[in-house]
């Protein structure tokens, strides 16, 4: 058998060569050029265009986010609360407390006595003031009667320039017929003596007219006098009764100062019974007591406060942004949901808007006149009634709510 050479049956196994890359094709014409880069509005329009639009947005919403928060149907804010009247009842007179007749957080009635002081001193201050009262009446009526008096004697004094008129009156008709009867006498003796001269009568005759003359003389001068002393007694009389109409006077002014004295004890006895009144206090209203804050034999001041009483009204205080407030008005209806109560919706309506902001009533309110100023958004109070009545009797000040305010979209 032939055998042939390994070397040229097999070949050699040795590493194959690795094939060199082929060479570039040339490139054609055309494709050989410089690639052209975009233009500047396809690489910085879109960065432009989101930018613009970002600064559209905000400015839209920096100018007009008051707008569009106000311009909302509902306004909602949970910084609302449950309101009532809460009065902390206190002493108007010092004393010893002698009662007290209600437990903590009991419900009361209008009227209902809550707490009694000892009043023996101010019932002794009452009784004392109406004594007085009644001392101030009886000087009334003492003057009363003395004004009686007086104008009893007035009229009598009058009665007495009657009398001595009317004596006066018959002492001048006395005088003057004596004053006749003297002219008469006179005329006899002068024609006696002027007979007697010519011895044409006699001696006794002449005695008899002269001594007529003289008796009519002393009768006149006798007239005169009563007359004088009636005329007196006038004067006298007149002026007793001048001084009998001002002691009237005096009793007139009397009366008014009885009179106002009178008042003065009866203010006296109105404030002690006022005081008196003072050591009972009563509730207000219906609603319920807090925690007493006294005991029976405590020393209290006049300011001592003794039990809390929160009346049974009840409304929600709902402080809304000054920014929510643009459409909401008086009367506007609201749904009240308490956190006491989840998932109950109460009904109610806007009653109260306050004037002013809560800042305005703090004890210190902002003085924004200062360089330092940083704008800050107030609270508004709105005042919330409630429609169930009954439900909210039930419930307490100071819980918490979140109150929707429907406006009308103005």
């Amino acid at each position: 058998m032939l055998m042939l050479p390994l070397s040229s049956a097999t070949p050699n196994p040795g590493p194959k060569p690795v094939p060199a890359p082929p060479a570039e094709a040339p490139a054609e014409e055309g494709h050989g050029a410089p690639k052209t880069p975009p233009p500047w509005w396809q690489k910085y329009g879109t960065p432009i265009l989101v930018l613009l639009l970002a600064l559209a947005v905000l400015f839209t919403v920096t100018h007009h986010w008051n707008s569009w928060e106000g311009g909302h149907v509902e306004q909602v804010t949970d910084d609302a609360y449950v309101r009532g009247d809460l009065t902390p009842l206190s002493t108007k007179v010092a004393g010893i407390v002698r009662s007290v007749d209600v437990a903590d957080y009991q419900q009361v009635h209008k009227g209902d006595l809550l707490v009694e002081l000892e009043d023996n001193d101010y019932q002794a201050e009452v009784a004392q003031a109406s004594a007085a009262v009644d001392g101030a009446r009886a000087a009334i009526e003492n003057n009363r009667r003395q004004r009686e008096l007086q104008d009893a004697s007035i009229q009598k004094a009058l009665a007495g320039i009657d009398e001595t008129k009317a004596q006066i009156a018959a002492a001048q008709a006395g005088k003057n017929a004596v004053e006749a009867n003297l002219v008469r006498a006179r005329s006899e003796r002068k024609r006696q003596e002027d007979l007697y001269q010519t011895h044409s009568t006699t001696q006794q005759k002449l005695e008899q007219a002269v001594a007529a003359e003289e008796s009519l003389a002393g009768q006149y001068a006798s007239s005169d006098a009563e007359l004088t002393q009636a005329r007196s007694a006038l004067r006298s009389s007149g002026l007793a009764a001048e001084a009998e109409r001002r002691k009237e006077s005096v009793l007139e002014s009397q009366e008014l100062q009885l009179a106002a004295e009178l008042r003065a004890k009866e203010a006296g006895l109105v404030a002690a019974q006022v005081k008196l009144g003072y050591t009972k206090i009563f509730a207000p209203g219906d609603g319920t007591v807090g925690e007493r804050q006294v005991r029976p034999g405590q020393l209290v001041s006049p300011g001592t406060q003794v039990i809390p009483f929160v009346d049974r009204t009840r409304w929600v205080q709902a402080n809304y942004r000054e920014t929510q407030l643009t459409n909401v008005r008086v009367g506007d209806t609201a749904e009240i949901r308490i956190d006491t109560y989840p998932g109950q919706v109460i009904r109610g309506k806007v009653t109260e808007i306050a004037p002013a902001s809560g800042s305005q009533f703090a004890l210190l309110p902002p003085d924004n006149a200062t360089g330092n100023f940083t704008k800050v958004v107030q609270r508004i109070s709105v005042k919330i009634a409630l429609d169930d009545t009954d439900l909210g009797s039930k419930l307490r000040p100071g819980l918490s709510v979140t109150a929707t305010v429907r406006t009308k979209g103005r």
